[in-house]
């Protein structure tokens, strides 16, 4: 393309104004309507959904955190036992396993979870902390402090 004045140059903005444009109709392509043909409409639209998706991701990652925190609640409830007790026990006998972990065994392993609540029962029982009820030994779980 050969312009012959300087004003013609500045007035055509090139292949940057298509791609810029194409990238908006093509986050656009699922609406119906104006919202998906005409330009001004689109780039309203589409922005509000990247904000919605913004927030969409924090939300979810919330969500996540309360249901594993409810998981593990419920797990520690079933077996007469708070959560704080059971941290600090599988802390005392160096078992580090984060939150994800323990609900996925509050959720889909119980026996595994039992054991776990068993051994932190343990713990604080010897040491003497929390407020435990049931304490009983654990049965067919040793671990390396109960061996001496």
């Amino acid at each position: 393309m050969v312009f012959t004045t300087i004003v013609n140059c500045v007035r055509a903005r090139g292949p940057d104004e298509f791609w810029r444009k194409r990238r908006i109709f093509k986050l656009a392509a699922h609406y119906i309507g104006r919202r998906r043909n005409c330009y001004t409409v689109a780039i309203k639209i589409v922005h509000r959904a990247l904000v919605y998706a913004t927030k969409g991701r924090q939300l979810r990652k919330q969500d996540i955190t309360e249901l594993r925190n409810a998981r593990i609640i419920a797990g520690c409830e079933q077996h007469g036992l708070n959560f704080n007790d059971l941290r600090e026990g599988l802390l005392r006998c160096n078992i580090m396993l984060n939150r994800k972990t323990l609900a996925d065994l509050a959720a889909w392993e119980p026996y595994s979870f039992k054991a776990l609540t068993d051994i932190a029962k343990q713990k604080t029982k010897e040491d003497g902390f929390g407020s435990v009820k049931d304490l009983q030994a654990p049965v067919g779980v040793i671990t390396r402090g109960m061996s001496k």
